[in-house]
């Protein structure tokens, strides 16, 4: 038995209103564009049913609404996923659910990349916007999930499909 945590960074956002607090900030067009795009990709290579965990940032919500859209899910917000780091990502991972195998998990950086490189082989410089770092932990719980026995098995990005 295994579990699968999708770590996802949010898709592009904007910064053209300055005033607006950056909980608020939305997400840009390229970010409208790759959200629903990755979020397609995604669904055609997993066909389970898949829970949608979100940092309460607009960013991240429209981001996450896209995957929860392609995998016909509601959305948990997790206030604590708002730039959390990441001992706060794998204790949210670690409260996941048993009865679901995978899970999408949506935040920011630094720390989805800092947290992607904990359970990769390589390196990873930089999760970008709406990258996907697919995680298995060889285990039968989440409260388990952790270094050992864990793996990244596969890293996915909008500027692989895009010039």
């Amino acid at each position: 038995m295994s579990k699968t945590v999708f770590f996802i960074r949010h898709a592009k956002s904007s910064w053209s209103d300055p005033t607006l607090p950056d909980i608020k900030r939305p997400l840009n067009q390229r970010g409208l564009r790759d959200a629903p795009f990755m979020a397609q990709l995604l669904s055609q290579q997993i066909q389970a049913e898949v829970p949608v965990f979100t940092s309460p940032a607009v960013r991240a919500h429209t981001t996450a609404q896209y995957f929860a859209d392609a995998f016909n899910q509601e959305i948990e917000i997790i206030d604590q996923m708002y730039l959390a780091a990441p001992d706060t990502i794998l204790n949210v991972v670690r409260g996941f659910d048993d009865r679901f195998d995978q899970a999408l998990l949506f935040g920011h950086n630094p720390g989805m990349t800092s947290i992607a490189n904990w359970f990769s082989q390589t390196a990873i410089a930089n999760v970008p916007t709406c990258g996907i770092v697919e995680v298995r932990y060889d285990g039968e719980t989440w409260k388990e999930f952790g270094l050992e026995k864990t793996i990244a098995i596969r890293f996915q990005y909008p500027k692989q499909y895009f010039s």
